[in-house]
């Protein structure tokens, strides 16, 4: 038990030694690099300026945001993971990076639980379950009695191995025992193209990108993907409700630092991230991706990321999707 203690002491010596000057009441003394593991343009890079803006002018030392994307978000990751733990690099973590690429790549280059510390669960966008109005249903009853009345001959549209349009789909298909073909897309954007024109007859889509369609009735929605019903969707029901109970497939923001950054930092970020979350223009930006504010304690986070992981496992084991 002393040798315990005195390695304990000893490793947080060293850390600190390694680390020196990074104690809270000093931080920040220099830029922050904000790792992106997306492309411009998206929801994860969008989510990253806005909070990188927000907390230069808090902390009165610029944050850079840096795209590092590839592999599903694994790059960028792996490049977070393996930086010092001072607090001089975030990064942003979503339902694949912390949740389903543990089962989809044989060799992701870094622990999501071990090499991490969750600072907040910034949001989540839910997903909307959409059919062409060309297929004969109007509810999540209708579509699942048509699946299972035609196994094998409605298709869905996914974006990509591993997306969350296709994972989203697959535990559909588990939880509600039908047969639906998957029609994998490079992209949401062809994706989309294909469910329009009426080659695919459902899809998982994010809110942004089908709410036009919807109101245009070029897309016909049926029921949202998270746990309770969405603010900007109030009129349609969740899943769960409309007649799949426990159904959830959420696609999730949050930010990170390396494992070993000292927790009265992660909790002045924390605490930061939380303010800027209340601000009117924070929130109208974030209202335009569909976004449903949620701000965590660093706990709470933790414990999301534990119930992600094995959740998209047995989905991912169940439909037998591999990457590489």
């Amino acid at each position: 038990m002393l040798k315990r203690h005195i390695g304990g002491a000893l490793g947080a010596v060293l850390a600190m030694i390694a680390a020196p000057g990074i104690h809270a009441a000093d931080y920040p003394v220099k830029p922050i690099r904000f790792i992106a593991p997306n492309p411009p343009g998206g929801p994860t890079d969008i989510l990253a300026r806005l909070i990188g803006q927000k907390l230069s002018e808090s902390l009165g030392q610029p944050v850079f945001v840096e795209n590092r994307a590839g592999a599903g978000g694994n790059i960028g990751t792996e490049l977070a993971a393996k930086a010092p733990p001072d607090g001089y690099t975030l990064v942003t973590g979503n339902n694949a990076t912390f949740g389903a690429n543990v089962s989809l790549y044989k060799n992701l280059g870094f622990d999501p639980v071990k090499d991490f510390a969750p600072v907040s669960l910034v949001g989540t966008q839910p997903n909307i379950l959409v059919v062409h109005p060309s297929l004969p249903v109007t509810s999540v009853k209708e579509l699942i009695a048509l699946a299972k009345a035609r196994p094998g001959q409605l298709n869905y549209a996914g974006s990509g191995m591993g997306a969350v349009a296709h994972l989203s789909a697959e535990l559909f298909k588990s939880m509600t025992r039908t047969n639906i073909v998957h029609i994998s897309y490079k992209g949401a954007g062809p994706a989309l193209i294909d469910m329009l024109a009426g080659q695919c007859q459902l899809m998982f889509a994010t809110s942004f990108s089908v709410q036009p369609h919807i109101k245009a009735n070029k897309l016909r929605a049926l029921a949202v993907t998270t746990a309770k019903r969405a603010r900007a969707w109030p009129d349609l029901p969740t899943i769960a409700e409309a007649g799949v109970p426990g159904f959830e497939a959420t696609t999730w923001h949050g930010v990170l630092v390396p494992a070993g950054t000292p927790a009265a930092i992660v909790n002045k970020l924390n605490a930061e991230i939380i303010r800027m979350l209340q601000l009117p223009d924070v929130r109208e930006r974030l209202g335009t991706l569909g976004a449903e504010i949620i701000g965590s304690t660093p706990k709470e986070f933790a414990d999301h990321i534990q119930r992600e992981i094995p959740k998209w496992a047995k989905v991912i084991k169940d439909a037998g999707v591999r990457l590489e």
